[in-house]
């Protein structure tokens, strides 16, 4: 009889020994990094799942950015089950131009596509949107490529007049040098006019979206209008047609979010005056036409800022909280469709102010893990990419 009283001891100690060894698991952050420190730049990473559970990471790497022309799109995998990434390997190369800002995808038949920007000329608006497939990912070293095009985009008259359009029914900024200096928003509207000006200089930052319809919507913006637009494929990404430009002062690097009536959110860099508030847009029709930009009450230093909606659809977003600079980033958590972040924790916090961290990319694999890859800087000689990987309910832990 004791025998038995002994072994349900052991055995109920053993049940709240696992439970607690799984709480702890839900609350641990687990962090790394992508390769060991270096004195070159790397900057704008993006992470993905593949079918097979491994991670893929990309990002671009040389002596700059727009005005170096060693600059080229490098990658590592993190296989299934290990806790160390690959050895990095090229992923793209122009030569003699820079790559930058990659975008990795796996559409709905498991392509593997990689989108990035050539900066011809070394100026950001003039740059050429590029793409490249695979369907031979899986093995080892980089994807085997099987097909290279650029994507061009022609907006059409529409374009020019919903900037006009939007900037008119906005409070005007005066974002002017002199009393006879021309308005801001007048400069952008005659620009959005050039045919030329506006079908170049579309460049990427943040994953595409899949909406239920099979539409993939891959989010673009434009340095030389300040602004953002989104590429729309309904033919599995065969072709594209762009949207209607999502108006504002200084609103580029869309992440979107679909809501559960169907409508869009577009969080955005605030590129633009002070106070610096993340910018949002809604699209009430699959990402065609979008609301003004306007300010939420989310600090934002200028900096890029990535969102999603984990699969029980709380939405996580991934941002650099402060006012200016980037030594901080924080993670925080909705459960009502970013009405309101109740839950904030932060990934990182130099208060000597040396560190800078920025550009997060993020997303949710299938085993519910939260997992992001952003660019960490600890002085010129210690830079790289990090990847960082937790639970939803490690944000709402205490802080």
């Amino acid at each position: 009889m004791s025998g038995k009283i002994t072994n349900s001891i052991v055995s109920f100690l053993m049940i709240i020994f696992l439970s607690f060894s799984l709480i702890a698991q839900e609350k641990k952050l687990k962090t790394s990094f992508i390769f060991p420190f270096q004195e070159k730049h790397v900057h704008s990473s993006s992470i993905i799942e593949l079918p097979n559970g491994d991670l893929l990471s990309c990002w671009f790497e040389g002596s700059g950015e727009r005005n170096a022309n060693d600059v080229k799109v490098k990658g590592a995998r993190l296989k299934k089950g290990t806790t160390k990434w690959s050895n990095p390997f090229l992923m793209a190369d122009t030569p003699g131009q820079p790559d930058c800002n990659p975008v990795l995808f796996v559409d709905q038949n498991n392509k593997l596509i990689l989108y990035w920007v050539v900066v011809q000329a070394n100026r950001w608006e003039n740059s050429v949107l590029k793409y490249r497939t695979s369907t031979d990912y899986i093995k080892n070293g980089a994807p085997k490529w099987d097909w290279q095009d650029v994507i061009l985009l022609k907006p059409n008259d529409d374009f020019a007049e919903t900037i006009k359009n939007q900037f008119s029914s906005m409070k005007s900024r005066d974002l002017a040098w002199a009393e006879y200096a021309p308005q801001y928003e007048t400069m952008v509207y005659e620009a959005a006019k050039d045919k030329k000006k506006r079908e170049t200089g579309w460049m990427t930052r943040i994953h595409p979206v899949i909406l239920p319809s099979g539409r993939i919507l891959l989010p673009l913006y434009s340095d030389g209008y300040n602004l953002s637009l989104i590429a729309i494929s309904d033919d599995q990404g065969e072709s594209w047609k762009p949207s209607l430009p999502i108006v504002g002062y200084g609103n580029i690097q869309p992440s979107i979010v679909q809501k559960k009536d169907g409508s869009l959110v577009a969080f955005m860099r605030d590129n633009g005056d002070s106070p610096g508030k993340i910018l949002k847009s809604i699209s009430i029709d699959n990402g065609y036409s979008w609301t003004a930009a306007e300010k939420t009450e989310i600090i934002n230093p200028g900096t890029s800022v990535d969102a999603i909606k984990l699969k029980n659809g709380n939405w996580v977003m991934v941002y650099n909280d402060l006012e200016s600079d980037r030594y901080s980033v924080a993670v925080s958590l909705s459960d009502d469709e970013g009405k309101t972040w109740k839950w904030t924790k932060r990934l990182e916090r130099d208060d000597n102010k040396k560190g800078s961290f920025s550009y997060p990319s993020v997303i949710q694999t299938k085993d519910g893990m939260i997992h992001l890859t952003y660019s960490y800087r600890m002085g010129e000689n210690k830079k790289t990419i990090k990847h960082v990987s937790f639970t939803s309910k490690w944000v709402k832990g205490s802080k």
